[in-house]
């Protein structure tokens, strides 16, 4: 069977380029993470009180949980078989735009916040009389390199917004969140909390529309090609697909030795 889709149709028109084919067992495996750690997080800070400083935190971590499940009806949804739409064929791809850009990156927005005010919560730390009180400095901004191998994800080519938008728009796009987490960083660290409420407003709305976005022209993107394609591609790729699935599916149903 191929390994390349076609770029030209059987009418002579360019075919767009769509992501490659990905194992669905992968990404709900990473539902499930982005399911429990958030949530999980999330309810230990409002045990934990201090809403001043944690309120935003815990609405992102609980949008990355919540789009987690999303994400997992999308890749759910996922089919190749008889009967199968062009939205059903992206599916997989559309649930990893919603994880990646609607629970990863509130999660690693959190993050700085989070830790900041964890290693500085009264409620959480009761000094022993004498005690030294040692500010961890710059070493409070560790956790917020988790963002720098996400970027390199997006802009490398391995995310799936890198199949949407031009190469320009991509690095923009990821050039503004990554700005935008800083000022969040930013408005928490020096208790500016409204600051920090608009930032995480702005924030999730330009994740939404990305997403939107990005599901629409998924779907348009598989219409075209499915209405240029040649046929031969399409059937070869069908079964290809068909394959994967039920090769995927004996996997899971078979006893592990």
């Amino acid at each position: 069977m191929s390994k390349t889709r076609p770029t030209i149709g059987g009418d002579g028109i360019m075919l767009p380029t769509l992501p490659p084919e990905r194992d669905p067992r992968l990404w709900t495996r990473m539902v499930r993470v982005m399911f429990f750690t958030p949530g999980f997080v999330a309810l230990l800070l409002i045990k934990a009180g201090e809403p001043a400083a944690f309120g935003v935190t815990i609405e992102l971590l609980l949008l990355a949980c919540a789009t987690a499940v999303v994400a997992g009806v999308f890749i759910g949804s996922q089919s190749s078989g008889p009967g199968a739409t062009p939205a059903s064929e992206v599916s997989l791809w559309s649930g990893g735009l919603v994880l990646e850009f609607l629970s990863i990156i509130p999660f690693l927005c959190a993050l700085p916040a989070l830790f900041h005010q964890l290693a500085n919560s009264n409620l959480l730390h009761t000094r022993a009389p004498g005690a030294v009180d040692l500010s961890l400095g710059l070493s409070e901004l560790i956790p917020a390199f988790a963002i720098l191998p996400f970027m390199l994800y997006q802009l490398a080519g391995f995310g799936t917004l890198h199949f949407i938008v031009s190469r320009t728009t991509n690095w923009i796009l990821n050039i503004v969140i990554v700005l935008t987490i800083i000022a969040n960083y930013l408005a928490n660290r020096t208790g500016r909390y409204s600051l920090e409420e608009v930032s995480s407003g702005f924030l999730v709305l330009l994740l939404t529309a990305i997403v939107f976005y990005g599901v629409l022209k998924l779907k348009r993107l598989q219409e075209t090609y499915e209405a240029h394609a040649p046929a031969k591609a399409l059937k070869e790729a069908k079964e290809e697909k068909e394959a994967k699935h039920k090769e995927a599916h004996a996997a899971d149903i078979l006893p592990k030795a």
